[in-house]
């Protein structure tokens, strides 16, 4: 398969999609059981705070692996890294330690926002990465809000509202991969 068949959007688009739908489900559902839980920390929620950034590592594991070019970019395996670190640090952290689960969620959305930006623009050629490339954009400011806002912090709310932004922008980017899709395979036919 030459590099120019490995980048088209019908090979490569169709997988992503379906990844993105999946952490879109995955990110609403999380949002809602945290946020009507969040508020005192229990362990079901703590267990929550621990999962996201775990599930995040599965979901980079998934895309590497269903790289068609067979050389999946270099910082999917940087935001596994990140994802693995953030989880163990949450764990680590225990749940009754509100300002630093929010500091290590804000470290970890500046590092992951800055690495979903990089993957976007390397991925563009693909179509549909407008909303990922503003999501990681978003991921580091709002990952600075947490940092800002950890000593005051009496709730882990705001996390909730996090995810389901960066829920909705996987599905925007769902939907754009779909029409790109078949935009190249209308193209192709003609």
């Amino acid at each position: 398969m030459s590099a120019v068949e490995a980048a088209s959007p019908q090979i490569h688009a169709p997988s992503l999609r379906r990844l993105y739908l999946v952490r879109f489900g995955f990110a609403v559902v999380w949002a809602a059981l945290f946020a009507a839980t969040s508020s005192p920390l229990g362990a079901f929620t703590f267990g929550l705070a621990v999962l996201y950034p775990a599930f995040d590592l599965a979901a980079a594991v998934v895309d590497a692996r269903s790289s068609t070019s067979g050389r999946p970019t270099p910082a999917l395996y940087v935001n596994m890294v990140l994802s693995l670190a953030a989880a163990v640090a949450i764990a680590v952290a225990g749940k009754d330690d509100l300002q630093a689960i929010l500091v290590i969620w804000g470290l970890w959305a500046v590092t992951a926002g800055l690495v979903q930006l990089a993957v976007g623009v390397l991925r563009r050629s693909l179509g549909g990465q407008w909303p990922m490339i503003l999501s990681g954009g978003i991921s580091v400011l709002a990952g600075g809000s947490f940092i800002a806002m950890a000593g005051s912090a009496t709730s882990l709310t705001a996390i909730a509202g996090y995810a389901t932004l960066g829920g909705i922008f996987f599905l925007a980017s769902a939907i754009r991969l779909g029409r790109t899709a078949r935009t190249a395979q209308s193209a192709e036919v003609a």
